[in-house]
């Protein structure tokens, strides 16, 4: 044997090993895919992806409320029908639960025992008013853009495309004016977040996470039925509740905005949608739980958050007050819900609904659900984008649609916000 394939038989084994040695550091430096998030398991006492609520943190809303506050919220706000989940004493209010125990009852205050409802937002009574000429001066504002839009438009069934136009999703369209929308309240004093930048969604679940919890939720079920199912609870409870807790542990806002626009149904061919002569609006505030939403132990904790934090109290003047100048700027009618929905009125275009964002953000939220999008004058207006000024759009000279909504929005704010008095403390 020669000595040069006797040196290469014997650096063989050696080079071997230093490729494994190499390969293994590799593998141990490379990032690894993150676990998904652990999901709780289906009850039907809980809302999708609901979890067993905790009792006790209702024991820092004692003495906050009187017995009589109490049972009107209940009544003329949050119930649709009667009461049967809330055991009501002179003394106090307990919880009913099988899920997990009650808890002591929380205590209704008395003569001089009452308490500050302990909350992370203000009322406008309690935001010092600021310089002149920011009328929202310190005021914390989320905006929430509806939906997710980009490539998940479709999954959210709020796109369509007439030919080669520009399609209508909504996701994309909210976006934009809660980007036009931010730097206006900025200039006026507000402290504004954007609970989402992009289109993209904020949960760091996918549809595919969620196809074991549906199929639970559908045993048996045919597996396009399933996959169905798991791309809604992606986008309409995943979403929603990571936007939630982005909004109660970070960014604690005095207010969330949540940007929508309204459609009629528009047919089953997203590529040949049905139009709709109607255009409307109308504002979406917290309340009227359905007997069906209420028999969920979790409905029912974020209920008595809403409650005690006399949360419905600023949410009807302000919204108001949005309303108000949306009705006023755009001239759009205000929306009426037909007799037999789970809906409750409560002033001109505002209406009482039990939405998951509205429930789970524990402040007041404005939901703005102006323009119909299939309707044919918006669907023009969608066409011609955005742009300054006035432009002749559907024989008519307008501000883009995009800039409308947001001047109704900061006009709405600055009416509630400037009736602060100076000096408040």
């Amino acid at each position: 044997m020669s000595n040069h394939l006797r040196k290469s038989l014997l650096l063989y084994p050696a080079g071997v090993i230093l490729i494994m040695a190499v390969l293994y550091l590799f593998l141990q430096r490379a990032p690894r895919p993150s676990p998904s998030p652990r999901l709780p398991v289906p009850d039907p006492r809980l809302a999708n992806l609901g979890v067993a609520p905790d009792w006790t943190t209702l024991s820092r809303y004692n003495n906050v409320l009187t017995r009589a506050e109490f049972v009107n919220a209940l009544q003329d706000v949050y119930l649709l029908g009667d009461n049967l989940h809330f055991d009501i004493t002179e003394k106090g209010v307990t919880v009913t639960s099988t899920l997990s125990p009650p808890g002591p009852p929380v205590s209704f205050a008395g003569q001089g025992t009452r308490n500050p409802p302990p909350r992370y937002w203000r009322p406008a009574s309690e935001i010092p008013a600021g310089p002149s000429g920011e009328p929202l001066s310190g005021v914390r504002i989320a905006i929430d853009p509806g939906h997710i839009g980009g490539k998940w438009a479709r999954m959210e069934q709020r796109w369509y495309q007439v030919d080669d136009t520009i399609p209508v999703t909504e996701g994309d369209m909210t976006l934009l004016t809660a980007k036009l929308l931010a730097p206006r309240l900025e200039s006026l004093g507000a402290i504004v977040s954007l609970v989402r930048s992009t289109c993209e969604p904020v949960t760091e679940l996918r549809p595919h996470d969620l196809t074991e919890y549906a199929s639970r939720l559908l045993p048996g079920a045919p597996s396009n039925e399933v996959v169905s199912l798991s791309e809604k609870l992606f986008y309409r409870s995943a979403e929603i509740r990571a936007r939630a807790a982005l909004i109660n542990e970070t960014m604690k806002p005095d207010l969330v905005l949540c940007l929508h626009f309204n459609a009629e149904h528009w047919g089953n061919d997203p590529s040949n949608p049905l139009f709709s002569n109607r255009n409307h609006f109308h504002m979406i505030l917290h309340g009227s739980y359905m007997d069906g939403e209420i028999a969920h132990e979790d409905e029912r904790l974020e209920l008595m958050h809403k409650v005690f934090q006399r949360v419905h109290e600023e949410e009807v003047p302000l919204a108001s007050a949005v309303a108000t100048a949306f009705l006023e700027d755009t001239g759009l009618p205000a929306y009426l819900y037909r007799l037999g929905k789970p809906a409750r009125q409560v002033g001109p275009a505002l209406w009482t609904r039990n939405l998951l964002a509205n429930r789970l953000y524990q402040c007041p939220v404005l939901f703005c659900e102006p323009y119909v999008m299939n309707n044919e004058e918006v669907y023009n207006r969608v066409q011609a984008g955005d742009y300054d000024g006035e432009r002749e759009v559907a024989g008519k000279l307008r501000k883009s649609i995009y800039r409308e909504y947001r001047d109704a929005v900061v006009k709405g704010l600055v009416n509630y916000y400037s009736s602060r008095p100076e000096g408040n403390p």
